[in-house]
């Protein structure tokens, strides 16, 4: 599988490297903007990776060779408790928003509503909560909210009621199931599957997205040095909310300096070849 990095050189853009300097990859996926980022730093630069996914650490150990690459298994929201980082502050922090191919392809995780698999979507296999339970056991106005507000998912009412009238008879315990049930309230299939927007919702209410993304924000502020930039790539409207407000309200507080006021998006070239990206959305700041 070819791990297409989103905004590639944009993302380096903003950073702007400096070739001994040392940067955090709070969400290392696949590498793919790791290797780029590497391929600008001196021998005496330092990449940080981070996933809460220990299986993705495990791919890019395998596939990046390199001794300034230090990996750790570690929820972005707690990158300010790095060890290293608590007196050294950093000259970048990425922050890649999407969800790895890698793990959408695998079954076993339950992302997938192409699968057999368990409802599981857990990134880190560590937590306790996962698609199953808040599907066969949340009420329907919290499925409801979970479905709204994560999604914007118009039909989130007639979802959450056909979950919870279906599991009255038997519990819904496939990712295909699930996916089955959600195209029943649509009826028919449109370009993006129906069930996209469910998946999507609980996916981030599993993980706890929002709530990590507004922490890790504010610990990659934290580690920033003066002059530092903090990139962040955002794939939907609820991710894209949050980062926006969080830079507005940091440099009216002249914590951070926007380095662009409009999001800035993929070509239509780049979502031609990598349709993953399409919704992709790039707002930086730059600690004052």
């Amino acid at each position: 599988m070819v791990h297409r990095p989103v905004l590639l050189d944009e993302v380096m853009e903003m950073l702007d490297i400096k070739e001994d300097g040392i940067y955090v990859d709070a969400t290392i996926g696949g590498g793919g903007h790791a290797e780029a980022i590497l391929s600008r730093l001196s021998e005496r630069g330092t990449l940080i990776g981070l996933d809460r996914d220990e299986e993705a650490l495990k791919r890019v150990a395998q596939r990046i060779k390199d001794r300034r690459l230090r990996l750790l298994h570690l929820n972005f929201a707690d990158m300010d408790r790095i060890p290293d980082l608590t007196q050294v502050k950093v000259n970048g922090v990425l922050m890649d928003l999407g969800v790895s191919m890698y793990q959408l392809k695998d079954e076993e995780r339950g992302f997938s509503f192409y699968s057999d698999a368990p409802l599981d979507m857990r990134m880190d296999r560590r937590s306790t909560l996962t698609a199953w339970e808040i599907v066969n056991t949340w009420s329907r106005e919290r499925i409801e909210e979970v479905l709204r507000g994560y999604a914007d998912e118009k039909r989130a009412g007639a979802i959450a009621r056909r979950i919870v009238q279906a599991r009255q008879k038997r519990r819904i315990n496939t990712c295909r199931e699930l996916a089955d049930l959600v195209m029943s309230v649509y009826r028919r299939r449109g370009r993006i599957h129906p069930a996209t927007r469910t998946f999507q919702a609980l996916r981030i209410a599993v993980n706890r997205e929002i709530e990590a993304l507004q922490d890790g924000l504010k610990a990659a502020v934290e580690i920033l040095a003066r002059g530092g930039r903090l990139c962040v790539i955002s794939y939907h409207s609820a991710e894209d909310r949050v980062v926006k407000f969080f830079l507005r309200d940091a440099e009216r507080q002249g914590i951070l300096r926007r380095i662009n006021k409009k999001p800035i998006t993929p070509s239509e070239r780049e979502k031609r070849e990598n349709p993953s990206s399409r919704s992709a959305k790039l707002r930086a700041g730059e600690r004052i």
